[in-house]
């Protein structure tokens, strides 16, 4: 779903782009890692490649690291400039004012845990050499997501139960795929928090999502106890940056206004 929008981007900015699909190339081995970068030589290398399941990682954490972490690692152990995608689970959600760059980590769940050893195995392995870019709630035209799927259950059903429980910055790909192009081209270092703009619950972006498409669907609220997910979820993730030289995305309802409107083309 990235993936496919940073090439996009990468190319709509002229750049020359070489990208590889995961059955063209398995992170978690080191060496072949090593050798297509090698073989690309390529000023920067954005890595999209990640075990996305949260709830599969519960019972699969071991083989969930080897690919958020170790993999990672591999990636940005190559040589080259290295943006490294994150998420906002490294942190443990008890905070009520937005998370920055330096605040505390602290993952609850296998997934978070896995994406925090990428963080740390990119910065091991290529020090001065990356950025590690932390988002989260993406959604995008190309992979599952959270709005196509409640537009899929809208046309279905009356209603919906959505949590309003979690708080967060929900991001469209298209705005955060210009976003890594952009460090790829800087080569800001460290870490950086680039999300949607603005913060809302999973039940606000339904709604919101809803009232664009003229959806009739009542979504109704319920808690994420009642939702019964294996993996324990942060309750607030909202993400800001304290940095100056990190991009500043749109509102996270001008990126849902920009996915509704590519899905419907």
């Amino acid at each position: 779903m990235l993936g496919r929008d940073v090439v996009a981007a990468a190319r709509a900015a002229d750049h020359d782009v070489t990208a590889l699909a995961r059955a063209n190339l398995d992170v978690t081995d080191a060496a072949t890692t090593r050798a297509a970068i090698a073989a690309a030589a390529p000023d920067a290398v954005v890595n999209c490649a990640a075990w996305t399941d949260v709830d599969g990682a519960e019972p699969a954490e071991d083989e969930a690291t080897r690919v958020n972490g170790d993999g990672a690692g591999n990636v940005a152990a190559a040589g080259a400039f290295t943006v490294h995608v994150s998420s906002d689970y490294v942190f443990d959600g008890t905070a009520t004012t937005p998370y920055v760059e330096s605040a505390a980590t602290g993952p609850r769940s296998a997934y978070g845990r896995s994406k925090l050893a990428g963080e740390r195995a990119v910065a091991a392995a290529a020090p001065g050499n990356h950025a590690i870019v932390r988002s989260s709630w993406l959604f995008g035209a190309h992979g599952p997501n959270f709005v196509a799927t409640m537009l899929r259950l809208g046309a279905e059903r009356d209603e919906v139960g959505v949590v309003d429980d979690q708080v967060g910055c929900p991001t469209w790909t298209g705005h955060l795929a210009r976003a890594l192009v952009d460090i790829a081209e800087r080569r800001p270092t460290g870490v950086l928090h680039v999300a949607g703009a603005g913060a809302c619950s999973w039940h606000e972006l339904a709604v919101a999502a809803f009232v664009a498409t003229r959806t009739d669907c009542a979504v109704n609220r319920m808690s994420t106890a009642e939702l019964g997910r294996p993996a324990p979820r942060p309750a607030y993730s909202v993400l800001e940056t304290e940095r100056g030289d990190t991009p500043v995305l749109p509102h996270w309802r001008d990126g849902l206004a920009g996915y509704l409107e590519l899905v419907a083309a």
